[in-house]
């Protein structure tokens, strides 16, 4: 738009000098005088052509170089930026009087940006910035409630994750960051159901995959035959005097191997967490035992399976199961357990749209008289290429270690991408 309006502005003039100097009946005249009229000849009227071509031209080279001038100064082309907005609309139902309102309707959302970067072609700068104002149910872990959406950051913008990973030959990587989740590291994927509730992420939340956003390194190593190992540690050192990786803060050490192949997948990992640490979503109030030294150790082993083609009855599965030994306290209560199972279907009444399904035990101790249980259930389907709906129902019954505590919920959510 900028040249043709260039190109109307020069051509203006020129029509105009041309309607003053050449009609018709002038151009009959000349032809029937024997004598050249001096007014306007063949060669006038292509050098005042060529001038106002030339100084076109010279307006759009101009213009050219003002649009190098602003690309230079913008934004990296090796830096990516995507987003996303998430609306939601939650009720939830206690079987026992809430005095803290927590049953009453509420709606909040979450604002996420994901910059990646790159310096080298194959190494990558991460930096998530999001903010939220979801408070409450949206994030309360004993019940179950904590959505995967959830952010209480005050409507605040703030740097959410930020680490630099690079890769070390051709099947190792490594990652450092003061802001990362060890799970992030993690070389095999422990599950590939998708969650609406925090606590139904990586196979069931709890000892074995629970983590937090802390400062910590990793390395991961994937053969093309499909095994993969990966080692990695956070320490809680953020904010605190505590110190980084020492006997002072909270430490967590995961250590994982798996398989994967196109349909399938296998794997195992052990953390080891000291000095206090706590990061689960699935859990009740009574797993942890009243006495120890703050040290214990979580297994947990995962596997997936999926159909070769989407749109059929069978559902893609994901299964976990996780036991911890707790250093230090009784027999009685040393030992916890969680199970997870989650099922999915896609592609069943339109293209991209899901079901899901999931199910289980959160985090129980040896000790307790109750077994709590946890489930939600979901159908995902998408309004256009960057819209996705999601109404969904959640609950559970002695979900916080209390016998007759139970809950239900629904939430509805709208996801914006872009």
């Amino acid at each position: 738009m900028l040249v043709a309006g260039a190109s109307l502005s020069l051509l203006a003039p020129v029509a105009a000098n041309a309607s003053d100097v050449v009609n018709l009946e002038e151009m009959n005249s000349y032809s029937r005088s024997k004598t050249k009229s001096s007014r306007l000849d063949s060669k006038t009227f292509i050098n005042e052509v060529s001038e106002d071509i030339a100084k076109l031209k010279s307006r759009v080279d101009g213009l050219e170089v003002k649009q190098n001038e602003f690309e230079a100064g913008g934004f990296s082309d090796t830096t990516t930026l995507d987003g996303k907005a998430v609306f939601a609309l939650m009720a939830t139902d206690h079987s026992k009087v809430k005095a803290d309102g927590t049953d009453a309707l509420a709606s909040a959302y979450q604002y996420t940006m994901n910059l990646n970067s790159s310096f080298t072609g194959d190494d990558n700068l991460y930096v998530r910035l999001r903010a939220g104002n979801g408070t409450g149910n949206f994030t309360t872990k004993t019940f179950g409630t904590y959505l995967s959406m959830g952010t209480g950051y005050s409507d605040q913008l703030r740097v959410d994750k930020i680490w630099y990973t690079f890769p070390v030959g051709e099947s190792n990587t490594v990652w450092v960051g003061p802001k990362i989740e060890n799970y992030y590291m993690h070389a095999t994927t422990p599950s590939i159901y998708k969650p609406v509730t925090k606590q139904f992420t990586l196979g069931g939340n709890g000892d074995a995959y629970g983590a937090s956003t802390d400062s910590g390194f990793g390395w991961a190593y994937k053969a093309d035959n499909g095994f993969a190992v990966s080692s990695n540690v956070v320490s809680k050192q953020n904010g605190t005097t505590n110190g980084l990786f020492t006997n002072q803060s909270k430490q967590s050490w995961a250590t994982q191997a798996g398989y994967t192949t196109d349909q399938w997948s296998v794997s195992a990992i052990v953390n080891q967490k000291y000095n206090g640490w706590t990061d689960g979503y699935y859990e009740s109030l009574g797993h942890t035992p009243s006495t120890g030294v703050g040290n214990f150790t979580a297994m947990g082993l995962r596997g997936w399976w999926r159909p070769t083609e989407t749109g059929t009855a069978m559902p893609s599965i994901s299964l976990g199961y996780d036991t911890t030994d707790h250093d230090g306290a009784p027999a009685a209560s040393n030992n916890s357990t969680a199970w997870f199972a989650g099922l999915s279907w896609q592609d069943m009444f339109q293209a991209d749209d899901r079901i899901g399904v999931a199910f289980g035990q959160p985090t129980t101790n040896e000790d307790e008289t109750v077994d709590p249980f946890a489930y939600e259930a979901y159908y995902e389907f998408k309004a256009n290429d960057s819209v996705t709906i999601t109404p969904t129902i959640f609950g559970g019954s002695d979900r916080n270690g209390t016998t007759g505590d139970d809950i239900f919920g629904a939430v509805l959510q709208t996801t914006f991408k872009f």
